[in-house]
C-alpha cells in the first residue's frame, strides 16, 4: 500500500523581552538555577500578573509578517495540568482568542518546489520550568529561571507532507522571527524549538490517521530525523495489524528512536478558562499601523531584490537572504562598490565554507565586510586572481591585515606584464617539445597541460586570462 504523511508544527518560539510575559524577572539565559524566579513566576498567594506590552507587540509584528488575521480582542486563558516544573498547577496560555489567527507562509524545497503552508494561529503564553534529571541520585532536580519566559507558540495547518517540508517551514520561521527581531532563534538556548504533529493514511484518503507529538525539538536535523522515523514507525504498527495510538512521544537523539510518554490530550483534558486575574488585550488600528511601519524588507522580499535588481539567482539571493545577518554582511560588502555576483560567489562559497569548518557565524567572521571589500576589488582590479585571492583571505581570517597589506607582505600580485608572460611562456614551450608536438597533431587536450606549467612557473601570479589568451596565439 502507498502511504501519504501529514505534518504539522508547533513551533514555540522566545520572544526577546528582557522581562517575562507576567513578572518583571529577566529573561537572561545561563543565571544560576532558581535565582530568576519572583512571587508572580511560582503563584505564590496574593501576586497578580501583569501583561508584558513588548510581548504584545512582538506577537503582533510577527502577525503582520505573515499577512495573518490580528485579533485586536485576546483572552488569556489558565491551561490546567499539573508537572513539577510548572509552578501554578496551571499555565497562562491562550484559546479561543489568540492575538494572531489565520495566515501562509511560503516555503521552497532543495529541488526548487514551491509550496504554501497554512498557519492557523499563534498565540502567547509563558515557559514552564525545566526538570533536570542529571547528577541528583536518582532525583529530578527543578529549576524555575524559565518559568514565565514568554513564548509565541506558531501552529501550523496540517499541510506538510514530508520531513523536508517540515524542515523548510521550520527554517522559514525560524529565519523570518529573527528578520524581524522579535526572538534571537537560539535553538541551543531552547529560543526556538518545536513539537511535531505526524500521522499516515492510505494514498488518496481524504480522512487525517491518528496523530503522534513529538515534544521540544530544537534541531533542524533532528526534526527530520525524528518525523521520518516516527513515519516507519506508524507504517509499522498498521501493516503488522495493529492501531496507531493518539499519545505524546519524546525523541532520543542519542538512541535514535522514539519512545510513548504519555496519552495525547485534548483541549478539554487542560479545562481552559479566561485568566480571571488577566484583562483582554484590546487595540485599535492605530496601534496595528504603528507596529506595521517597523517591519524590515522581509526575507521574500529582499530575495526578490536580489534577483532583479542585483542580477542574482534565485538560489544565490535565496541563500544570502536566509539569515539577515548574512544578508546584511552581504549588502555591506556591496554597498563598497563591489560586483554583487562576485561577492555572492565568495560568501557563499570560501566565507561560509570556514565559518562552518570552525563553528562561527556571520557575526563572529574575522574577516568584516570592509576587509572583504578590499580584497574583492584587487580581484576586479587584477591585482590578484581568483586564486591568489585564496591566500589572501586566509591572510586576513588570521588577522595579519587587509588585502594590500597581506599582498605586499607576501609578495602575491600578480603578473600582468606581456613580456613578463611570454618569457614564461617560451620557456615552457621550450621545456616541452614532446607536448608540443603532440598537442600541434591535435591533441587539444594538452592545453590544460601547458597553462598548468606556466601557472606553476609563475607561481600562480601570472593573469590566467592573459596566459590562456597568450598560449592560445603561441600554439596556433
Amino acid at each position: 500500500m502507498e502511504w501519504e504523511t501529514v505534518i504539522g508544527l508547533e513551533i514555540h518560539t522566545q520572544l526577546r523581552t528582557k522581562s517575562k510575559i507576567f513578572s518583571s524577572a529577566s529573561t537572561a539565559f545561563g543565571a544560576e538555577p532558581n535565582t530568576q524566579a519572583c512571587a508572580v513566576d511560582l503563584g505564590l498567594p496574593g501576586v497578580l500578573p501583569v501583561v508584558n506590552a513588548e510581548a504584545i507587540r512582538m506577537a503582533t509584528k510577527f502577525g503582520l509578517a505573515t499577512g495573518s488575521a490580528i485579533c485586536k480582542h485576546s483572552v488569556f486563558a489558565r491551561k490546567n495540568y499539573f508537572y513539577p516544573d510548572s509552578p501554578k498547577g496551571y499555565q497562562i496560555s491562550q484559546m479561543e482568542l489568540p492575538i494572531v489567527g489565520e495566515g501562509a507562509i511560503d516555503i521552497e524545497l532543495e529541488d526548487g518546489t514551491k509550496k504554501t503552508i497554512g498557519i492557523t494561529r499563534a498565540h502567547l503564553e509563558e515557559d514552564a520550568g525545566k526538570s533536570l534529571h542529571e547528577d541528583y541520585q536518582g532525583m529530578t532536580g527543578i529549576d524555575l529561571n524559565r518559568a514565565g519566559t514568554p513564548l509565541l507558540e506558531i501552529v501550523s495547518e496540517p499541510d506538510m507532507r514530508s520531513a523536508k517540508e517540515a524542515v523548510a517551514y521550520m527554517k522559514k520561521i525560524h529565519s523570518l522571527v529573527q528578520y524581524i527581531e522579535i526572538s534571537d532563534g537560539n535553538m541551543a538556548e531552547s529560543s526556538f524549538r518545536c513539537d511535531a504533529n505526524v500521522s499516515v493514511r492510505p494514498k488518496g484518503q481524504k480522512e487525517y490517521g491518528t496523530r503522534a507529538e513529538l515534544k521540544n525539538i530544537n534541531s533542524f536535523r533532528f526534526v527530520e530525523r525524528a518525523i521520518n522515523l516516527e513515519i516507519e514507525r506508524q507504517i509499522d504498527v498498521i501493516e503488522d495489524g495493529g492501531k496507531v495510538v493518539q499519545e505524546t512521544r519524546l525523541y532520543d537523539a542519542d538512541k535514535h528512536e522514539t519512545r510513548s510518554m504519555r496519552s495525547k490530550e485534548e483541549a478539554n483534558d487542560y479545562r481552559y478558562f479566561p485568566d480571571p486575574d488577566l484583562l483582554p488585550v484590546v487595540f485599535d488600528d492605530a496601534y496595528i499601523e504603528e507596529i506595521r511601519k517597523t517591519l524590515p524588507e522581509l526575507p521574500d522580499e529582499k530575495t526578490a531584490r536580489f534577483v532583479s535588481d542585483l542580477g542574482l539567482s534565485e538560489y544565490d539571493a535565496g541563500i544570502l537572504t536566509a539569515s539577515r545577518e548574512l544578508a546584511d554582511f552581504f549588502e555591506a560588502v556591496i554597498g563598497q562598490s563591489v560586483d554583487a555576483k562576485l561577492t555572492a560567489n565568495w560568501i557563499i562559497g570560501d566565507v561560509s565554507a570556514r565559518l562552518n569548518k570552525e563553528d562561527l557565524t556571520i557575526a563572529e567572521c574575522p574577516v568584516s565586510s570592509k576587509l572583504l571589500a578590499g580584497m574583492l576589488k584587487r580581484i576586479e582590479d587584477n591585482t590578484i586572481s581568483g586564486k591568489i585571492a585564496k591566500d589572501v583571505f586566509n591572510g586576513m581570517w588570521n588577522g595579519e591585515g587587509d588585502a594590500d597589506t597581506v599582498i605586499d607582505k607576501k609578495g602575491l600580485k600578480q603578473i600582468t606584464d606581456d613580456s613578463a608572460i611570454e618569457a614564461i611562456i617560451d620557456e615552457v614551450i621550450a621545456n616541452s617539445p614532446d607536448q608540443l608536438e603532440q598537442y600541434r597533431s591535435g591533441k587539444d587536450k594538452l592545453f590544460g597541460y601547458f597553462v598548468g606549467q606556466v601557472m606553476k612557473a609563475s607561481q600562480g601570479k601570472a593573469n590566467p586570462a592573459q596566459v590562456n589568451q597568450m598560449l592560445k596565439d603561441k600554439l596556433s
